[in-house]
């Protein structure tokens, strides 16, 4: 995959990569009774640790997580920070905390529920990286921020596990993301 300046991908990728990943987890919990949603199902941990241990719980940690980039994003496009970009909450332990609250709130909700919030916020986050066109995906973004020096780059930055493929969030937690390379070459 070509990439642009300074490692950032085209929208149309970051945009494919973001819907692949969702639908992915999707299809994998997709007409599973709920007593197989909570049993115990191997996740792969990311950079700030192992905190689910069913799909259920994987479902509840992406959704949160998505929920935050996209509050993040919004918030960028009318000239705000996001609460979540303070340095107070750009630390590891910040981020343990914000994983093991999102997947225990998951918890607290019936699974009907649970799948139709992610489905929601699956489509939302699309429907967001819609707005964009490559010239403002690549376009200078004077948002306050270091990791904001285009559209592109912030988003990256903020849909992105550190250290991680771009844009991959569930395929890496499952274990697939060198099936999803592969199918990229």
């Amino acid at each position: 995959m070509t990439t642009g300046a300074h490692g950032i991908l085209p929208i149309h990728e970051a945009r494919r990569r973001t819907v692949t990943d969702r639908r992915l987890l999707a299809a994998k919990v997709e007409n599973l009774a709920e007593d197989e949603l909570v049993a115990p199902y191997r996740v792969r941990g990311g950079p700030l640790g192992d905190f689910c241990d069913s799909l259920r719980d994987l479902v509840a940690h992406v959704m949160m997580w998505d929920e935050i980039s996209l509050a993040v994003l919004t918030e960028a496009r009318f000239g705000r920070v996001h609460w979540s970009l303070d340095e107070r909450w750009e630390t590891p332990s910040s981020g343990q905390a914000l994983n093991l609250a999102g997947v225990m709130a998951g918890r607290e909700l019936p699974v009907e529920l649970l799948l139709h919030r992610f489905e929601a916020v699956c489509d939302a986050l699309n429907d967001e990286l819609s707005r964009y066109d490559e010239e403002q995906w690549t376009a200078p973004f004077p948002l306050d921020h270091p990791k904001a020096t285009s559209t592109g780059a912030f988003a990256q930055y903020v849909l992105s596990i550190p250290d991680q493929s771009p844009y991959w969030h569930a395929a890496i937690h499952l274990g697939e993301l060198a099936v999803m390379s592969e199918k990229e070459s």
